[in-house]
């Protein structure tokens, strides 16, 4: 392969060593951290925000960016349309610059909102038509991933995405090795054909994931699971391999799909105010960790875009004067955590396999 660093002979040998079967040979990490560059020089800045590298592709991200999915959202139709505009354009004005859409009606809805808001420049879009990519075995090849991914573009009414991060099996170790190259390749083919800027991946298989990054220098970008329970682990971390191989990441299910509120997210209930507070204090926990480049919530009011904007300011207020805490962990956040892991419904508790990254 032309850009791969491993032949297919090196990479089952680097296979067994990252998932167990052999030595792991530990090196020192290289650190993420960089001088910002100029304000003027990073998309859509806005004082307010905070921005982070989004790794080796060298793009400064908003430090909160938004989610594809919204749930509890309730609506349909132009009211669903009217909402997605709406957050789209405040995120825009919020100083937000990645959006994430990881399957098919994602894409559209969101390409749509931007068009309507006239906001595509102003927002690094990162794009995954799930329904046409690796998680179904019809498009395991890279003629039929290339097919699919360029088959939504036009359905979303797009000639390109910045970054196509294509959605892997939630146990990536199930695909085979013919799998992953022909994957790899899709993604060097999309770049190469203008199709997209960089490419990345999706799973929640912590160890396939570390041996991807490893063994790809194609692969700029990961998303993974990160909430506010979540930890470095202190010995064979992840985060030892992204920040080695300058990997930017977004973490997903932030808020735990919604376990950490007591609420249902729609204004006006009565849980409102705590549930904002405690977004805030995930928001800002999940952000101590320097090798995330963004949690991406689902956002479905302009109040929520406020309230990741309010948690950037009490990050710089409160979190950032506390230089001797490694990690933002006071009595409420570990209460509000303890509670969420306990509301985890019975088809997200496998989150908890996440608790150390």
């Amino acid at each position: 392969m032309s850009k791969t660093q491993f032949n297919r002979r090196q990479f089952v040998a680097g296979s067994a060593a990252v998932l167990g079967l052999g030595t792991l040979v530990s090196s020192e990490t290289k650190g993420q951290a960089e001088t910002a560059p100029e304000p003027s020089k990073i998309l859509n800045y806005d004082e307010r925000m905070e921005y982070r590298r989004l790794g080796k592709t060298g793009w400064m991200v908003s430090a909160i960016s938004l989610g594809g999915h919204w749930k509890r959202l309730g609506l349909n139709g132009p009211a669903f349309e009217k909402n997605r505009i709406e957050v789209v354009a405040k995120c825009v004005d919020s100083g937000f610059n990645y959006i994430d859409a990881c399957w098919n009606h994602e894409t559209v809805a969101y390409a749509q909102a931007l068009r309507a808001s006239g906001h595509r420049d102003k927002v690094y879009l990162g794009f995954s038509s799930g329904e046409k990519e690796m998680r179904f075995k019809e498009y395991r090849t890279k003629k039929a991933l290339l097919k699919g991914y360029e088959e939504s573009l036009l359905e979303a009414g797009i000639d390109y995405a910045d970054l196509w991060r294509v959605t892997c099996l939630e146990p990536g170790r199930m695909h085979t090795f013919g799998e992953v190259f022909e994957m790899i390749e899709a993604g060097e083919q999309a770049i190469k054909d203008g199709k997209c800027r960089a490419f990345g991946l999706s799973s929640h298989d912590r160890r396939w994931m570390e041996l991807m990054v490893k063994s790809f220098p194609t692969i700029s970008v990961i998303l993974m699971p990160y909430t506010a329970r979540s930890k470095r682990k202190p010995k064979g971390s992840l985060f030892d391999a992204v920040r080695e191989h300058d990997i930017g990441m977004f973490g997903i299910k932030p808020f735990a799909s919604n376990s950490m509120f007591k609420g249902d997210s729609q204004p006006g209930n009565p849980h409102e105010e705590g549930d904002n507070e405690r977004a805030r204090q995930a928001l800002r926990y999940i952000l101590t960790n320097d090798a995330i480049s963004a949690p991406i919530p689902g956002l479905i009011s302009i109040p929520q875009v406020d309230n990741c904007l309010a948690a950037i300011a009490e990050r710089r207020k409160l979190d950032l004067q506390a230089k001797e805490s490694g990690i933002l962990q006071d009595d409420r956040l570990m209460k509000a955590a303890d509670e969420m892991w306990k509301r985890l419904p019975s088809d997200y508790r496998w989150l908890r396999e996440w608790e150390w990254v």
